[in-house]
């Protein structure tokens, strides 16, 4: 075990000469890799604690480690911690630190183990503890939509298909719509978690170790469920890295789309939402302006995280089994990604309470574009034993007239709804009203104001 006394790295026996700066520079990882060292710290605790328990290292030895650790992780939270690019990475310089401290002893800190595992292992817990954070700004999101839709049930607008005219709905089902796909992301969030709960310490470089560890504890202790099955595979495996970037990916995507939908409603030609002054700018030259700009900074960092995504993708596309140096940016990939996540989710929490909807306006283009047409073709199944087909029709007929009149199917005459179908009686009428198609709509996830009400409801029990 190399005693590292001359202040050289730990390999200085093998290798005799200094690495050139350059070398030193792109082979560090020390800046992005320092934000490991909770993990990397508890990793190396548990670790030591687990030789102790196998007779491997003395109870002396094991309390100086721990103590030793624990005076570098109070170093380092107050940024007293001074890091040293010489020594590459997190791993090596809190070891290097533990021999300053403790003396010789500290190189038995790295029996049974390989920095091959540790990073795993420290990345791995990271991404549970980010995916928490995750949920939590995902649960406030979630919370203030429901409110946004608990204030508009009965707000009446008209849902799009292609951006053109479709049916009229409730505003109130809208957001309802984004409270599912947040909660979606939750779940794919989570299953990640479900997926990579295998801890990779103690399957060191890449074979195992002929000491006899127990790698059931170490698990427990750090909270996995199990070991990770096969050591080449463990050393080898960025899928999880993968799968949180996908997921952050993802997550991004909707931000994005959702924040189109609201810059198209925000805009003079729609009109449908007002932007408070917190969440807007101005115009350097065009001083009536009040830009989305924040809305468009959420669309655009989705495009940042697609590209991180990809990138892990490339990296691990031509990788034999087992470690490599590539795999090395992923810190650096997760990290941004998460970051600009997080970000991205508290900006647009923030958006949400301050954006109104404009309710006459969204009335006004509801009550346009011959939006019941559907519900005249359910009418006419429904009432006058049609197919669906027939009844689409003879609706399309009317449509066609009503288009010709430059009349709102509303203002259309019995009399000349009957010229077109005969069976048509005034009560018909009825079924061109905004407020009852949307109550006719009463299936199960619907837009009715009952079902919107009862969705509401069952999501904040659950909450």
């Amino acid at each position: 075990m190399a005693k590292n006394k001359n202040n050289q790295a730990i390999w200085s026996t093998r290798i005799k000469k200094k690495a050139s700066t350059l070398f030193e520079k792109v082979g560090s990882s020390i800046d992005v890799d320092k934000r490991l060292y909770k993990e990397d710290i508890l990793g190396s605790i548990v670790h030591v604690e687990m030789l102790f328990k196998q007779k491997i290292i003395s109870f002396k030895i094991k309390n100086k480690i721990i103590y030793g650790l624990q005076k570098i992780e109070k170093e380092i939270s107050k940024n007293n911690f001074e890091f040293d690019k010489k020594y590459e990475d997190i791993h090596m310089n809190i070891e290097k630190k533990l021999f300053q401290i403790i003396g010789d002893e500290a190189g038995y800190i790295h029996t049974a183990r390989s920095r091959n595992d540790q990073v795993i292992t420290d990345l791995k817990m990271w991404i549970k503890s980010a995916t928490q954070e995750v949920n939590h700004n995902l649960d406030k999101i979630i919370k203030s939509t429901i409110k946004l839709a608990e204030k508009n049930v009965e707000t009446i607008m008209p849902g799009f298909t292609h951006l053109k005219n479709a049916q009229p709905i409730s505003l109130g089902h809208y957001f309802m719509a984004y409270v599912e796909i947040f909660k979606r992301d939750k779940k794919k969030f989570n299953n990640n978690i479900e997926i990579l709960n295998e801890c990779p310490l103690g399957a060191a470089a890449l074979s195992g170790t002929s000491f006899n560890i127990d790698r059931h504890y170490t698990s427990n202790k750090l909270g996995f469920k199990n070991p990770t099955n096969n050591s080449i595979d463990t050393v080898s495996d960025r899928d999880f890295v993968l799968d949180f970037l996908f997921s952050i990916s993802l997550c991004s995507m909707h931000i994005s789309r959702i924040a189109e939908e609201l810059i198209i409603w925000n805009s003079d030609g729609f009109n449908l939402i007002q932007l408070s002054d917190k969440v807007v700018t101005g115009s350097s030259i065009m001083p009536q302006k009040k830009n989305p700009d924040l809305l468009e900074y959420l669309r655009g960092k989705s495009g940042f995280a697609f590209g991180n995504l990809f990138s892990m993708l490339t990296i691990l596309k031509g990788l034999p089994l087992s470690y490599f140096k590539d795999m090395q940016d992923d810190k650096t990939l997760v990290f941004k990604s998460y970051d600009t996540l997080i970000n991205s989710l508290k900006v647009f929490n923030e958006i949400l309470k301050n954006v109104s909807p404009n309710k006459e306006r969204m009335f006004e283009l509801a009550d346009t574009g011959f939006i019941t047409a559907t519900d005249l073709a359910d009418y006419l199944v429904k009432n006058h034993s049609m197919s669906f087909r027939k009844a689409y029709q003879k609706t399309a007929e009317i449509v066609n007239f009503a288009e010709k009149k430059r009349k709102k199917l509303k203002d259309l005459k019995i009399e000349e709804l009957k010229k077109i179908e005969p069976k048509l009686t005034k009560e018909v009428l009825k079924i061109f009203n905004l407020k009852n198609s949307i109550n006719s709509k009463k299936s199960y996830g619907g837009t009715s104001f009952e079902n919107i009400k009862k969705m509401i409801m069952k999501y904040k029990r659950n909450k």
